[in-house]
């Protein structure tokens, strides 16, 4: 198993990561070793790989680029492929089609679709939106109206989903493959509360369930999911934090196990991962502890491939975290794993 990790750089955003850290994991030990850390342009804040795990594309925090690498076969080391401007200025997340034909981006305001070329390299891109919508009551975080802070597939690969923390709202595109051309769908958004701040969004495995995490104001939201229309119904909202914390806190990334049963999301602020058990029968969720993420700022995390283990990027911390995840309740449980590394904030798994 290989792991890339993709951080941030630069003094603005008072980082201390160098570039894309690549790692193998000891099958006997667990340990991780450390392979290459590929500096490269300022802050490759995520990064996500191709189905076939042949390249690797990274977005970048405060910039207005695309990046993509080829992977060597035996080492997994990288090589740069080129850059394309994303039309945007921030980027927080991209993902690849499930066809491997178009990477599409958070380009900071809106949406941005490039094209996949067949040496791996980006084309320019072919679609770049800005979503309608009223900014939300924070000035700081909303006030440059629009800000959509993901992009994910729904599992069936027709639908785009984004949720927007500029304006409240999820937005819900279709991608034209012949095209790159990105489509509203009808209906084209779900509005959350207003200074919700919808951050990132998660499906469930089997069922036509969606979870939302929203970073204002430290909530969840359960959505039923329309696979036939592309629509998203609330159905319940749950905090993620516990009754008894006062303090502030912004919430930040979420996973669904591979069982169904649970529900991950991380707190920045109570610096913790929140547990959720999904109800058998609704699916909404309800809360079963807060572990400590032994780190400040716990930006992302992310289960292993087999969904037994729990990695988290404590940003401010320049660590990530291992836990195990007992598989009777959920909950996670410190391996004494930590791994130091500057300013991380994206895990993917490589075979």
């Amino acid at each position: 198993m290989f792991v890339y990790i993709g951080c941030f750089t630069t003094t603005h955003r008072k980082a201390r990561g160098k570039g894309i850290s690549v790692y193998r994991i000891d099958p006997s030990s667990g340990a991780w070793v450390l392979i290459e850390v590929f500096e490269t342009i300022a802050n490759p804040g995520y990064v996500a790989l191709d189905s076939k795990q042949r390249f690797l594309y990274a977005s970048h925090g405060d910039g207005d680029t695309v990046s993509a690498y080829a992977i060597d076969a035996q080492t997994r080391k990288l090589k740069f492929l080129n850059q394309q401007p994303s039309s945007g200025d921030n980027g927080p997340h991209l993902m690849v089609d499930p066809g491997d034909r178009y990477v599409v981006v958070a380009n900071g305001p809106g949406i941005a679709v490039l094209p996949i070329n067949q040496d791996g390299s980006l084309a320019p891109f072919t679609a770049a939106v800005v979503p309608p919508g009223k900014e939300g009551p924070y000035k700081r975080e909303q006030g440059l109206g629009a800000h959509p802070h993901q992009v994910v597939f729904d599992p069936s690969g027709r639908f785009v989903v984004s949720p927007d923390k500029g304006v409240d709202a999820t937005h819900i595109y279709k991608l034209d493959m012949a095209s790159g051309k990105l489509v509203p769908n009808d209906p084209s958004f779900v509005k959350s509360r207003y200074g919700a701040g919808p951050r990132h969004l998660a499906f469930h495995p089997s069922r036509p369930i969606a979870y939302l995490i929203n970073e204002l104001d430290s909530t969840v939201t359960t959505y039923q999911w329309d696979s036939v229309r592309g629509a998203l119904t609330p159905v319940h909202i749950i905090p993620t934090t516990p009754a008894t914390f006062v303090g502030d806190n912004t919430g930040a990334e979420i996973a669904v196990a591979p069982s169904g049963k649970f529900v991950y999301v991380s707190n920045r602020g109570h610096n913790s991962i929140a547990t959720f058990a999904v109800d058998a029968k609704d699916s909404t969720l309800a809360p079963v502890g807060w572990e400590p993420t032994q780190g400040k700022k716990p930006r992302f995390f992310t289960l292993d491939p087999a969904g037994e283990k729990l990695y988290v990027a404590n940003e401010d911390s320049d660590t990530i975290v291992a836990f195990r995840l007992d598989a009777a309740n959920g909950k996670p449980l410190p391996t004494g794993l930590i791994i130091a590394t500057g300013s991380p904030s994206c895990i993917t798994f490589a075979s």
